[in-house]
């Protein structure tokens, strides 16, 4: 996996620092072509530092609607909550009020939020050092940061319905 950029690094001065995405799957059976994820996080590189960014990220959650580790909200369902996936040639486009990212996303991962029509987003209020944009992220170290129970814990979760541009 690749992660992808999402504020420039000018744009660090932000409490929340360097936002970045990285998109992952579950594996494909023989019924299905696996679960679409979708992950937001900061590199925890925020003006005041890894602590105020979190609170500055939980906040950004919270204005949304969105709380932190309590509950999945289901934007089919869970009505009022700005946020929108465009999955289409390629990319994958989110819009959050704080943030609008384009990234690219594996075949994969395409054909499982197509098949599934949704992609479970999770934004962690927990920094992320090691996941620097643009970088590979390999499987094992993806694995370990998405499966702590304390992270999962600070992160809004999130099944998002995946738009198509309409032909």
């Amino acid at each position: 996996m690749t992660t992808s950029h999402v504020v420039p690094e000018s744009r660090s001065i932000s409490p929340l620092g360097t936002l970045t995405v990285i998109p992952w799957s579950s594996e494909a059976t023989a019924e299905s072509a696996g679960t679409p994820f979708l992950m937001a996080y900061s590199l925890g590189d925020g003006r005041d530092g890894p602590e105020a960014g979190q609170q500055a990220l939980r906040t950004a959650l919270d204005s949304m609607g969105l709380s932190v580790g309590d509950r999945l909200f289901d934007l089919e369902k869970d009505a009022g909550i700005s946020a929108t996936l465009l999955v289409e040639g390629g990319s994958a486009v989110l819009t959050l009020p704080f943030l609008k990212v384009q990234c690219p996303v594996p075949p994969e991962w395409q054909a499982a939020a197509r098949e599934t029509g949704k992609v479970y987003f999770l934004c962690s209020v927990r920094p992320w050092a090691e996941g620097v944009p643009g970088q590979p992220v390999d499987e094992d170290r993806l694995r370990a940061f998405v499966s702590d129970e304390a992270m999962l814990a600070d992160c809004a979760h999130v099944l998002l319905p995946v738009r198509r541009i309409q032909g």
